[in-house]
């Protein structure tokens, strides 16, 4: 048994005559081909990669299937003086430096897909940080205008990423008590969604 990002996957390793070490994910049973003469020691260390790749492959294909976000970049776009085009969104499991992307060249959107679970305000900032690209390449004064012109929640979403993001690097170093603090605490978000309802 191995188990990556959450999800548990029975392990059949078979050496074999082959060049590579290969992996095929089918259901929950990770098959691994190796060559005969591969260490223990690198297919420890090589077959979670593996693994986490193909995991993050088929997840990916499970939530771009789905063409409801879309029509949110779409709506987004509409708040632009100059809708940029956009004429595919992306859900990206293998993004892990930045949330998101946008490429002229293809009018893609790429969104990191752990968005998908984020309140709508910070997706839709998000996208509109991605499409005031289209404007200026860099984040100088005009940027930043713009972004703030169509999308007022911005500076809120990037404190809320930047906590999400902080929370992602430490949560295994936390120590169990205060995880499970966490997990449960709801009364400073609850205040906060309410006053953004009201506002």
């Amino acid at each position: 048994m191995i188990t990556v990002d959450g999800v548990t996957l029975t392990l059949q390793i078979e050496r074999k005559r082959v060049k590579n070490i290969n992996a095929r994910l089918r259901g929950e049973v990770l098959a691994v081909s190796a060559p005969l003469n591969t260490p223990q020691a690198t297919l420890d260390q090589v077959i979670p990669d593996l693994a986490r790749r193909l995991v993050r492959r088929v997840r990916a294909r499970q939530i771009n299937t789905e063409d409801d976000a879309l029509a949110l970049v779409q709506r987004v776009a509409a708040r632009f003086p100059q809708p940029p085009s956009v004429a595919r969104v992306r859900w990206a499991t293998n993004q892990q430096a930045r949330w998101g992307s946008y490429s002229a060249a293809t009018r893609t959107i790429r969104l990191n897909a752990a968005l998908r679970h984020m309140p709508g305000w910070v997706l839709e900032a998000v996208v509109a940080h991605e499409l005031a690209h289209v404007f200026f390449q860099d984040h100088g004064p005009g940027f930043w205008k713009l972004l703030r012109s169509v999308e007022p929640a911005v500076d809120r979403a990037d404190a809320f990423l930047a906590g999400v993001t902080w929370l992602g690097h430490y949560w295994e170093s936390l120590p169990p008590v205060e995880r499970g603090l966490l997990a449960r605490v709801q009364g400073y978000l609850d205040d906060a969604n309410d006053q953004a309802q009201r506002d």
